[in-house]
This record gives structure tokens, sequence and C-alpha cells, in this order.
């Protein structure tokens, strides 16, 4: 045990660098983002059940219209509403940064829903209204 010393040293160096991250932010988690919407019309469904569940919709959206040709939804408002992606979902929600990749990046999830439809172009009234979905 001629080392004994250098390993302490050593045990106090890994375990500062394994604990960086906690004691940098002081435990303080980054603020939850708040989306920033186009329009302040209803959506698909509503704002709690799309934040929670919005993943599960559109792949049941997927399921149905290209494995079962179903493009029609029907809400829990009794209301009909045209299953795509880029149709529906995107004219309220046309600004993929300010939009998704806000709320994913927080998350750190990497969705695969740009590996088939094309990534939105931003619109031109997006800077002049905002608001929450």
């Amino acid at each position: 045990m001629y080392d004994a010393g250098k390993i302490i040293i050593g045990l106090l160096i890994f375990a500062g660098f394994m604990t960086f991250p906690l004691w940098y932010n002081g435990g303080k988690a980054a603020p939850i983002p708040e989306p920033k919407v186009l329009t302040k019309g209803k959506c698909v469904e509503d704002t709690a059940y799309m934040r929670a569940a919005h993943m599960q919709l559109l792949n049941e959206w997927r399921d149905q219209a290209l494995r079962d040709g179903n493009r029609e939804y029907v809400n829990h408002r009794g209301e009909k509403v045209w299953i795509s992606l880029q149709n529906t979902c995107m004219k309220c929600h046309s600004n993929k940064d300010e939009f998704c990749d806000r709320c994913h990046t927080y998350a750190e999830v990497k969705p695969y829903c740009w590996d088939c439809h094309y990534t939105p172009k931003e619109s031109k009234k997006w800077a002049s209204t905002e608001g929450n979905s």
C-alpha cells in the first residue's frame, strides 16, 4: 500500500469529474420551453394531450393513413380532421426551429418525421404572431 496517497488523489479527481455536471448546474434544470405557434386556432386535440401524446398520435395517423388508407381522424370533440402532417399540423406549426426543435432538444429526442417528410419552410407571418400550443 505504498501508493495509497496517489490512489486517494486519483479517486478524488475521478469523483470530481463524475459529479461536475451536478454541482456546476447547482441542481437547476433548464426551463421548459414554450413552443411558438403561428395562429391561435384549435389544435387537433387539446394542449395537454398533444404535449403528452403527440408522437403516439402521429404514429397512429401514419398507420391509419398509409397502412389502412383511412385519412380521416375524429378527435375527442367529435370533429373530423384530415390526417396529414404537412397539411394539417404544419399549417400552425410551420417553424420547425421555433416549435419542434425547441422541445425535442430539451427532451433530447430525435424524431424521425423528417426522414420521410420535407422540412417545412418558415412562414413570413411567423415573427408577427406567437402563442402557446
